[in-house]
């Protein structure tokens, strides 16, 4: 086991981490508007746009990232486009697996931000408001710094849900080592090729980073529970 330890190549997770990281601050300017405007609406369009946004938790990851691999493929208008004009590939490439990612974790940042936002004091957004602040100034100064626990959560768990793509990363990026190989997808070949020892190192690693995860966000909101209970 040592030995293996030793031989393992670490790259797919600096990888992994990568796109992560990447995903996160991209579904994070994306999702504070749309969470907001889901929050704030009484649009008759509202389920639907819901429905739209949560379609990812439902659907099997080969179906979603098929349809991503045929809407950016060099074949489909815009491939064809980022292609000719900037030289872009948008499959079997790391520029591919950012844009699959964000729209498989999508929901994981939505969610616990709309939530977020639905559960602040009414009054103090009106106050805001009549104090003459934007509605942009309203979000980032008034409405993100007092709902931590749904920020926070929102944040690590799209980390965490990322890092641990498997099916529309592999549609959408393949396995090139360096580029597309995720931690995810290098389990798969090593149980395929049955380097179960490989295997086991990678998923303990896989299954710690998720749990400690886990537990600092679960950690931090009971310390938010406890502080804001004592009031």
């Amino acid at each position: 086991m040592l030995e293996t330890l030793r031989n393992l190549e670490f790259t797919p997770f600096l990888l992994s981490f990568k796109l992560a990281g990447i995903t996160t601050v991209i579904l994070f300017v994306i999702a504070v508007p749309l969470a907001w405007y889901l929050s704030q609406t009484r649009s008759r369009a509202k389920p639907f746009l819901e429905a739209l946004t949560a379609l990812p938790i439902v659907l099997p990851p080969s179906v979603l990232g098929f349809y991503i691999l045929v809407a950016l493929s060099q074949n489909s208008p815009l491939g064809a486009f980022f292609d000719e004009y900037f030289g872009i590939k948008l499959v079997f490439n790391f520029t591919g697996l950012v844009v699959a990612s964000c729209f498989y974790s999508l929901p994981f940042m939505v969610q616990p931000l709309q939530s977020g936002f639905e559960s602040l004091n009414k009054n103090m957004l009106e106050a805001s408001y009549i104090s003459g602040k934007s509605k942009l100034t309203t979000i980032l100064k008034v409405a993100l710094p007092n709902m931590k626990p749904a920020l926070l959560t929102a944040i690590i768990v799209t980390f965490a849900h990322t890092v641990g793509e498997f099916g529309v990363v592999l549609m959408v990026g393949g396995s090139i080592p360096g580029e597309t190989k995720v931690a995810s997808v290098a389990i798969y070949e090593m149980v395929e090729i049955m380097d179960y020892s490989s295997a086991h190192i990678y998923s303990i690693i896989m299954l710690l980073i998720s749990f400690v995860v886990l537990l600092s966000v679960y950690i931090f909101n009971q310390k938010q529970n406890k502080k804001f209970g004592a009031f």
